[in-house]
């Protein structure tokens, strides 16, 4: 049986493929419980730096929840489908949004319901310009589920957010970009090179400062800006004493190349 998640390894650099074309690469069960178990193992995996994610196909990144799979766990009861299906969701995405290296999704075509979700999770995007985004809970009578309520009016404010919420509209990649879903909109077919093409920028700087600056920005976000500058002060100080800021400091008074070791 084919995986749900596919995991491949370039360098320094994970893909994940959500891997059901078939099914518009819809997050079922399986998936959301794969995704996790790929990131814990890609987390202590220190040849890995950063992640990409993307659907497979060229229809789809992911059409969002499994509503057949859905469907069956809601007629079991109500505790039944928020632990299933609500809470399982939202340990996926906030395992994204937390993660301790760069997530960038490379999103290739419908992006709707869980796979909007998942945008807004990671912390960076690029879209190709035929995608397709949508939050369309509304249109079977539910709320979003795997934290579209929360991350999308943090990330597009609250106005646009509610009417994006609450009509189920479709809205295409550049709006993506105008919200701030997305980092890039490129060409269809060069989506999944650009968000390499990104990685690779980032993995020209310390490992460690990139995994300091995520934590300080996720963290931060969800407090008063007073607790987010001690937060800001925490991550600062854990890098203080470490070779790569020594590296980064020599690299720049010496006008050479750095060779960032992550520790």
């Amino acid at each position: 049986m084919t995986a749900p998640v596919l995991l491949d390894r370039n360098g320094p650099i994970a893909l994940l493929t959500l891997n059901r074309p078939e099914k518009l690469n819809a997050l079922n069960y399986a998936t959301n419980d794969l995704i996790l178990a790929h990131l814990n193992e890609l987390e202590a995996d220190d040849g890995t730096r950063a992640v990409v994610i993307t659907g497979a196909g060229r229809r789809a990144f992911s059409a969002g929840g499994d509503i057949h799979e859905f469907s069956r766990t809601i007629a079991e009861g109500i505790d039944v489908a928020v632990r299933e299906f609500c809470q399982r969701g939202q340990r996926m995405t906030a395992r994204l949004e937390n993660f301790p290296k760069p997530v960038i999704a490379a999103v290739n075509g419908l992006a709707y319901g869980g796979g909007c979700e998942i945008t807004e999770a990671v912390h960076l995007a690029v879209a190709c310009e035929s995608a397709l985004f949508a939050k369309p809970e509304i249109n079977i009578g539910i709320p979003p589920t795997f934290g579209g309520t929360q991350r999308l009016p943090r990330l597009a404010g609250r106005k646009r957010a509610l009417e994006l919420l609450l009509t189920g509209d479709s809205f295409s990649a550049h709006k993506a970009h105008e919200l701030g879903l997305v980092n890039q909109v490129v060409t269809d077919g060069s989506e999944l090179e650009a968000a390499f093409a990104l990685a690779e920028r980032i993995l020209r700087h310390s490992p460690l400062a990139a995994s300091r600056i995520l934590t300080a920005v996720t963290r931060g976000l969800n407090t008063t800006i007073s607790e987010g500058l001690r937060i800001e002060q925490e991550q600062f100080a854990r890098m203080a004493a470490t070779r790569d800021v020594h590296e980064g400091l020599t690299e720049w008074i010496e006008r050479r190349m750095p060779d960032y070791q992550g520790a």
